[in-house]
């Protein structure tokens, strides 16, 4: 900062993060002929792509699904090694398409944004970093992704712990090995998951330390068929379609073009409902999720599919009583579901043991490893796999502040606020990407639509001859409800889950996605776009 503490510089757009959401950003206001900043916490592009690169990563959408849409040029010249591409190729990726739409130049990396504070005098944010950069912007872009900012672990004597320490969000550049190491993971969500199947190859000896068990499903992930590839290719258009019509816009089956569900699971035989289950299982991945209409609707429903898959967790896993360990309770979807890749069978092996938490609870770390159960378990390493705080934490933790110098997250303290999942009343010009109340949707499409959504904004302002946007009170206030009342009729708010928000200590409960489906979220988009009446210009 400059001792009089004015602006080094100033630009059209701040744009803070540069994951898929980022760099689509970034090349939305070079488009418009926007001067843009955007600063980049890791020292690459590719957001959650470049943190986790712990051994298993990979996406759990199919890769010709989880990618841009923008550019027919680079959906056809991108070529995809694997149905579900490892950490490494996704961050090839993201890499490619920053050099390709030259974004790099616009990227200033390993810097992070410690405040963004709006201005009511010039109307413009004023975002500083921890590298003494003071930037003043027309716009401010959140694009701190959903799942960035990590769950700390916190346990009663780690610090005294003399082993390895390694989170799954934080992985080091350089690998580190296993073999021959006594080592502890604790977590079973997705990441945590994917992990395990990798160092249970190397451990001597691998304790699982589980709290919840994860409805699982084989990825059946392989290299590409080219055949199939070349189809997609040649069908891109339809496939966008499809997935903008679907509710969450994952939607081959098999890699293969397939209907939307149209059928309550309920509607169909047991045999019928059966056979489509282990077609869903046969192609991996999260095909199950749009099996049927209602599996995430009504109870009854759920249970059709959540105890096909304890029967599946049953037949994988030789021990009959580890099995039900192993089998969650709660309603399958509402948690989010885990593809992997021999996961189960890692328990059949002799070098792992499972340790149930909710039998021996956690009581703290020694020097040499941990207690579970008044019982030391002796460790050379271990693996956190604890999680995020979804949506609301990467923002939490920067200082945002808007009118009357309130605190965005002071403004949250009292319950969810936005409207659109865009933005939020007293935060003029701020908006955010894949944030709060946005919709459980394929990521990369959901940036794309909401960085075309935040872009028309920019030129109503210059047609109203305005300086600044924000929803209005009531606008928000309404979409808020809407958001709540969809959600409420979900099997969400029956289980604890990050969804809600229930996986962070203290934070109030809140449904924290838009559940309605991206068809009706586009709707209520192009609703508040007709007319701008949810708005307010100055």
């Amino acid at each position: 900062m400059s001792d009089s503490g004015k602006p080094q510089l100033q630009v059209d757009m701040v744009v803070v993060g540069a994951g898929f959401a980022g760099l689509y950003m970034t090349y939305k206001a070079q488009e418009a002929g926007l001067s843009v900043t955007c600063f980049e916490a890791g020292n690459g592009v590719g957001g959650t792509w470049y943190w986790n690169r712990y051994p298993g990563a990979r996406v759990d959408i199919e890769c010709v699904e989880y990618s841009y849409s923008f550019s027919k040029e680079l959906e056809q010249e991108w070529q995809w090694s694997e149905r579900y591409a490892a950490q490494p190729e996704i961050e090839r990726y993201a890499n490619h398409v920053a050099e390709r739409f030259n974004l790099n130049e616009k990227i200033q990396f390993g810097t992070r944004v410690v405040s963004a504070i709006f201005d009511e005098v010039t109307r413009r944010w004023l975002v500083t970093t921890d590298q003494g950069d003071v930037v003043s912007a027309q716009y401010c872009i959140m694009a701190t992704g959903l799942i960035s900012a990590p769950v700390e672990p916190r346990f009663e004597g780690l610090e005294s712990f003399r082993g390895e320490q390694f989170m799954t969000s934080r992985w080091p550049q350089e690998a580190p090995e296993f073999a021959g190491k006594r080592v502890a993971v604790i977590g079973t969500g997705s990441s945590g998951i994917q992990v395990i199947s990798e160092v249970a190859k190397e451990a001597d000896q691998l304790y699982v330390l589980q709290r919840t068990p994860s409805y699982t499903i084989p990825l059946q992930n392989r290299p590409v068929n080219a055949e199939q590839v070349a189809n997609i290719k040649t069908n891109y258009e339809s496939l966008r379609q499809l997935q903008y019509d679907s509710f969450a816009g994952f939607t081959l089956v098999h890699s293969e073009l397939a209907p939307l569900p149209s059928q309550s699971a309920l509607e169909v035989s047991p045999e019928e409902r059966r056979a489509e289950y282990e077609n869903r299982w046969a192609s991996g991945g999260l095909s199950p999720y749009y099996a049927y209409t209602d599996s995430l609707l009504d109870e009854t429903s759920n249970e059709t599919l959540a105890e096909f898959a304890r029967e599946k967790i049953r037949e994988r896993v030789d021990d009959p009583e580890l099995a039900e360990k192993l089998c969650p309770d709660y309603q399958i979807l509402t948690r989010r579901l885990s593809p992997e890749t021999n996961y189960l069978e890692v328990f059949n092996q002799a070098n792992v043991d499972l340790v149930d938490l909710n039998e021996r609870p956690i009581e703290r770390f020694t020097a040499s490893g941990i207690i579970v159960g008044g019982e030391e378990l002796e460790l050379d390493a271990v693996v956190f796999a604890t999680g995020f705080d979804v949506m609301t934490g990467a923002m939490d933790r920067i200082d945002v502040r808007g009118r009357n110098d309130r605190t965005l997250k002071d403004r949250w303290s009292e319950g969810l606020t936005s409207y659109l999942g865009m933005m939020t009343n007293g935060f003029p010009n701020l908006f955010w990407v894949n944030g709060p109340h946005s919709p459980f949707y394929n990521p990369i499409l959901l940036a794309e639509y909401q960085g075309d959504f935040i872009c028309r904004l920019f030129e109503e302002l210059r047609t109203h001859n305005a300086d600044t946007i924000e929803p209005d009170v009531d606008a928000e206030r309404q979409y808020v409800q809407f958001t709540n009342d969809i959600g409420n009729m979900t099997l969400f708010p029956k289980s604890d889950n990050y969804y809600m928000g229930d996986n962070i200590e203290g934070k109030p409960r809140n449904v924290v996605f838009f559940f309605g489906g991206f068809p009706l979220y586009r709707e209520q988009c192009e609703a508040g776009a007709s007319g701008l009446g949810g708005f307010s210009f100055s």
